[in-house]
């Protein structure tokens, strides 16, 4: 019986902050069954991750899937290129925007889904140096925000 929900297995939260997600997609991964026992024990790294159409498919690369330890002849290498299930014209669509210039696409978190493995998939822009250093103002400055209403609270409670 498969459980339902959703299970995060990895995410790779370097992606959100080097790059501007336009729009994510869900997808498939066509895996081995050794692949899929490893990755249900978390033992997937996405970090220099990405994804590229090529032939009209669309293959993820760079995506480290630890060997399975009770694998023996079945393992495969741990960074093969994997084939992303997607419709032909989500496909087209990816690719006409990774057409535009300084779009890429780079995995974002693989999930268990009702008992299969999903990828999100984001359409991303990179971020320059001071895109990066405005989000990092925003965060600290909400976060004081927080604070600072949090201790109002108190001091009324008082």
């Amino acid at each position: 019986m498969r459980t339902k929900g959703i299970k995060i297995v990895a995410e790779n939260r370097r992606a959100r902050h080097d790059y501007f997600v336009e729009e994510s997609y869900e997808c498939g991964i066509e895996l081995k069954g050794t692949e899929v026992k490893s990755i249900r024990q978390g033992r997937v790294n996405l970090k220099e991750s990405y994804a590229r159409v090529k032939d009209g498919q669309v293959w993820v690369e760079g995506m480290h899937i630890s060997p399975y330890e009770q694998g023996s002849i079945f393992n495969t290498d741990p960074l093969r290129p994997k084939r992303l299930l997607l419709h032909k014209s989500e496909i087209r669509k990816l690719q006409a925007q990774v057409m535009r210039q300084g779009m890429t696409l780079i995995p974002l978190k693989i999930y268990l889904k009702d008992g299969r493995m999903k990828l999100e998939l984001g359409v991303c822009r990179g971020k320059h140096l001071h895109d990066k250093r405005d989000d990092i103002a925003d965060r600290d400055a909400k976060r004081d925000m927080e604070r600072a209403l949090r201790q109002s609270v108190r001091n009324q409670a008082e």
